[in-house]
C-alpha cells in the first residue's frame, strides 16, 4: 500500500468532501426524471443504485482517512518554544495566536484619544485609550510572526507523516 503524508491527506479529505457533495446531486438527477405522460423513460448512463453504491464506499473512505488524520494529529508532536505539542493542540494555538494578533492590530489601530460627539458647544466627550496604541501594533506583529512560525513548523511535520491509505483512486 501506498503511503499518504498527513499534508496530502488534508488535500485529499477535501476533494472526497467535494465528491460527496457531487454524488449527491446526482442522486437527485438521477432519482428523478421528468418525461412526457405516456412516453417511454430514456436509459440513463447511472442509476440511481450505482451513485448510491460509490457515495457509500467514498464515505467509508473519508471516515477511514478522518480517523487516521485525528489518530496522527494526536500522536505525532511538534516541537515548539521548548515545548512539545501535539499536532492537534500545535493547530489551536496557532489559530488562537492568530485571533490574538487580529485583536491586538485592532487595538494597535486605535487612536490615543478621539472626540467622537459632543452635545452642544459647552459640553464635549473624549475616548482615552487606556493603552498605549502603538504598544499594541507591535505585539499583534510579535504574535503573527510566531504565528506563521508554529504554522510552517505544523505544515513541514505534516509533509513528514505518513498514513496507511491507499489515495491512489483519487490521486
Amino acid at each position: 500500500m501506498i503511503k499518504l503524508s498527513l499534508a496530502e491527506a488534508v488535500k485529499l479529505k477535501s476533494v472526497l468532501n467535494k465528491r460527496i457533495h457531487e454524488l449527491e446531486f446526482e442522486m437527485n438527477r438521477v432519482g428523478f426524471v421528468e418525461v412526457e405522460k405516456g412516453k417511454k423513460l430514456s436509459k440513463q448512463a447511472r442509476t440511481l443504485a450505482q451513485v448510491e453504491s460509490e457515495l457509500e464506499e467514498i464515505r467509508c473512505d473519508y471516515r477511514l482517512l478522518d480517523k487516521l488524520m485525528y489518530k496522527a494529529n494526536i500522536e505525532n508532536e511538534i516541537q515548539y518554544n521548548n515545548e512539545s505539542l501535539p499536532i492537534v493542540e500545535a493547530i489551536e494555538l496557532a489559530t488562537q495566536m492568530r485571533a490574538k494578533a487580529r485583536k491586538y492590530k485592532e487595538l494597535g489601530e486605535a487612536s490615543k484619544e478621539e472626540y467622537p460627539y459632543s452635545y452642544d458647544d459647552n459640553f464635549s466627550i473624549v475616548r482615552m485609550a487606556t493603552f498605549e496604541p502603538e504598544d499594541y501594533r507591535v505585539k499583534a506583529l510579535d504574535i503573527e510572526r510566531q504565528a506563521n512560525r508554529l504554522s510552517n513548523l505544523i505544515n513541514s511535520k505534516n509533509y513528514s507523516v505518513e498514513l496507511d491509505f491507499d489515495s491512489e483512486k483519487y490521486f
